[in-house]
């Protein structure tokens, strides 16, 4: 008897490909392309005197695949619903259903929801011949989590438009984040640098030679900010070097044994981190690969998912995954790198579930070197820090040995200078995977030492330092901040990250957040007026709350409830209260010179200056710069010369924001932008020498424009394509997504006017 046929439904046109691979003839596989329901985009679509009933909409550019999935459910026997494992895929799989009911397409023909966490033939299978059913317990987290979203950006974002400047818009999660980054930025202009000074050492024995650091000096312990000065500090070196007229005595020799465990295997928060730090990758960046991977890759024999969900708060690995992985470490590494019993961490999510798994290879037998040939570099590079980290997870610690000795001259005991090294005496994980933190040494090694023998005093250097700010955060840091305050949740670090930027709430400054003036005074309002809502604690609060409604451990419409009415309440009350000087304007304890009133430090369409609070009555402004004849402070100097004059490039703040000028100027005029252009290697098709580069309009807006700028002056609006016209054989295409025809390729001449679909492989990443 042939099995009924069933319309199999997932969330991209990749994943569906790879898993009709695995199905049968008698399974039609759809791809939903993501969301097909959302609130309606205006005020009431969360009714909340109507107990938060929620008003939704189809998603116009998804209709036209749900009209196809409906088509041909009508002629099937079941319909399976295999979208993502996780609370958004959970809400699409309820949304799908729910429109398949009012269009009559389901009847009385039976919906499942089928769940797995790796697309291999073994994984689908056994899903499908075990469905279950839609978990209102995620669909209710995911609506109410929506919906509160909905709530703070329609009732703050109206408020931030009559306080600050039209066009602004607050985020429930994004504040606390933009929160973090600002406060960040006042910790490090409130920083006080402290002067002090270390004594440094190079001694050696015969050809051999290291360093040591002055420990004790007469019996005193030297710390941080034990010498302070730089007399101080020549006379202490001038001591020592007297005391040991070039010979040091090994006073004291400790060894020690340590143990490094592995890292647990990935979950989101960390492959991104660890692709920031290792790559460069942005947090959409490795999602976007990562989701690739999951999906399917053609790896010769069809498609096939290499690794399993990507969105995970689990640090738990399947047994029959955990075995392979154990059977690869013996073969390859052998019995000392394989523990007695296998690694089990402790996952820190409240909301992992068990049978989440972390990011694995879905086959430890896969290994990088058999896939090389079927991957991007970027799909290699990602694919290959999973499986060292998965492989590395399961193996042994790794044996340290370490060393201290301490020298001091001859006839000074009450003096020591410290010397420390490390050897590595089983490698263990380290042999496939280094956990090392950022700015932890490598290892090092001293000569052999004995009790008592003399060593030769080289150098003794009096070295200078200041204390440092905190450095502002990067992709890397800012994903393991949100984690450890409980801010958001895996699936949504890349587009919190992306919507700050897109606001302009915060600007790259390497690869580094600064805070905009906009961003500065939107967080300064919402502190001030919404301190609950960007509170860390608060933030983290609530996410818990959430994630018990995802567990079915609390209802969602008391959360509601309990947030709606005193933020609503603050909302009306902060309306009518705070003026917009209240908000925009930063009092100065100084007057103005033309009128002796107030000045303020007031927001402008180009960010902050100063300005006098009676306007329009006094037009004074100026920059903000030191007043009263102060001199204005050092430039910030970069590490590089100016490429036109070899003079000193500096940062510098103009109309539209900082840029990198020519100390020099006027008489040279070399500029360039804070943050060079991204090269997209598509070349220019018009002067054929450049490239187009990614670059911003002052509005905000991307296009692309050859590296030759202003010799060469084309440019296209659209991501350029490395491909020619089929129709006229323009050099290039462009990507072009449409709310109406989706994501398309288009010729950029527009006498030729040519299009045809784009395929996934071309589209940008999908959405957290």
């Amino acid at each position: 008897m042939n099995n009924p046929r069933t319309v199999v439904v997932v969330e991209s046109p990749a994943k569906a490909k790879t898993i009709k691979k695995y199905l049968g003839a008698d399974y039609e596989v759809f791809a939903s392309y993501g969301h097909v329901r959302d609130l309606v985009a205006k005020e009431g679509a969360v009714e909340t005197d109507r107990n938060f009933s929620m008003r939704y909409e189809s998603i116009e550019r998804n209709q036209r695949h749900v009209d196809a999935i409906a088509k041909a459910l009508r002629a099937a026997d079941q319909l399976l619903l295999a979208t993502d494992p996780d609370r958004e895929g959970e809400a699409i799989a309820w949304h799908l259903a729910e429109l398949l009911k009012e269009r009559g397409a389901i009847k009385d023909k039976p919906v499942r929801r089928v769940v797995f966490h790796e697309i291999t033939q073994r994984a689908i299978q056994e899903a499908v011949q075990n469905p279950g059913d839609i978990s209102m317990d995620l669909v209710n987290a995911q609506q109410a989590r929506r919906a509160l979203d909905y709530l703070v950006g329609f009732n703050i974002s109206p408020l931030l438009w009559k306080k600050i400047r039209r066009g602004l818009s607050a985020g429930r999660v994004q504040s606390p984040a933009l929160r973090l980054i600002v406060e960040r930025e006042e910790e490090i202009e409130a920083f006080t640098p402290r002067e002090y000074w270390t004594l440094d050492a190079t001694a050696g024995k015969g050809k051999a030679g290291f360093t040591a650091k002055l420990a004790q000096f007469e019996g005193d312990k030297v710390e941080q900010f034990s010498i302070v000065t730089g007399e101080r500090a020549e006379q202490v070196r001038a001591t020592i070097a007297t005391q040991a007229n070039g010979t040091l005595r090994v006073a004291a020799i400790t060894r020690r044994s340590r143990k490094r465990n592995p890292a647990p295997p990935f979950i989101t928060s960390t492959l991104q981190q660890e692709a920031s730090k290792r790559f460069g990758f942005t947090g959409q960046r490795t999602m976007r690969i990562a989701q690739q991977l999951y999906e399917g890759v053609d790896i010769g024999s069809g498609p096939m998912g290499l690794i399993t969900y990507m969105r995970t708060d689990s640090t738990s690995l399947a047994a029959e995954a955990v075995q392979e992985i154990r059977e690869l470490i013996l073969e390859r590494f052998g019995n000392p790198a394989l523990p007695a019993s296998p690694n089990v961490f402790k996952t820190k999510s409240k909301n992992a579930q068990e049978a989440h798994e972390a990011v694995r290879p879905s086959s430890a037998a896969l290994t990088p070197d058999k896939l090389k040939a079927h991957l991007s570099a970027d799909q290699l590079k990602l694919y290959t820090l999973v499986w060292n980290r998965t492989l590395a997870s399961q193996m042994t610690p790794a044996q340290i040995d370490t060393v201290a000795v301490d020298l001091c001259p001859p006839a000074h005991p009450e003096t020591l200078l410290r010397a420390t090294g490390s050897t590595v005496r089983e490698p263990g994980f380290l042999a496939l995977y280094d956990n090392r933190e950022e700015g932890e040494q490598d290892e090092s090694s001293l000569p052999p030492l004995e009790q008592d023998a003399e060593v030769e005093l080289r150098e003794l250097a009096a070295n200078q330092h200041f204390t440092e700010p905190p450095p502002r955060y990067n992709e890397a840091s800012l994903i393991k901040i949100l984690e450890e305050y409980g801010i958001g949740r895996p699936s949504t670090y890349a587009n919190i990250i992306t919507t700050l930027q897109q606001r302009e709430y915060v600007a790259l400054d390497g690869k580094r957040f600064l805070p905009t003036d906009v961003g500065r005074v939107v967080s300064r309002f919402l502190t001030e007026f919404f301190t609950q809502y960007v509170d860390y604690d608060f933030t983290a609060r609530l996410e818990d709350e959430l994630d018990a409604v995802s567990r079915g451990e609390a209802e969602w419409l008391p959360v509601l409830e309990r947030f709606w009415q005193p933020f609503h309440e603050l909302v009306v009350q902060t309306e009518t209260s705070v003026a917009r000087k209240d908000v925009t304007q930063q009092l100065l304890d100084e007057a103005c010179p033309e009128c002796g009133k107030p000045l303020a430090i007031r927001l402008g369409k180009r960010g902050n200056f100063i300005g006098c609070t009676t306007y329009p009555e006094c037009k004074y402004t100026r920059d903000i710069k030191p007043a009263n004849g102060e001199p204005e402070p050092a430039p910030e100097l970069l590490d590089r010369k100016c490429p036109l004059c070899e003079g000193d490039l500096a940062y510098k703040r103009g109309r539209y924001g900082r840029f990198i000028g020519c100390q020099n100027y006027p008489t040279c005029k070399h500029v360039e932008p804070l943050n060079k252009p991204k090269d997209t290697g598509v070349a220019c098709p018009e002067c054929k020498q450049g490239t187009l580069m990614e670059r911003k309009s002052r509005y905000g807006k991307l296009f692309f424009s050859c590296s030759r700028y202003p010799d060469c002056k084309f440019a296209v609006w659209d991501p350029p394509l490395a491909e020619p016209c089929p129709k006229c054989g323009h050099a290039i295409m462009t990507l072009k997504i449409g709310k109406r025809r989706g994501a398309e390729k288009v010729c950029p001449d527009k006498t030729c006017g040519h299009r045809e679909p784009a395929p996934q492989d071309a589209l940008p990443a999908p959405a957290a």
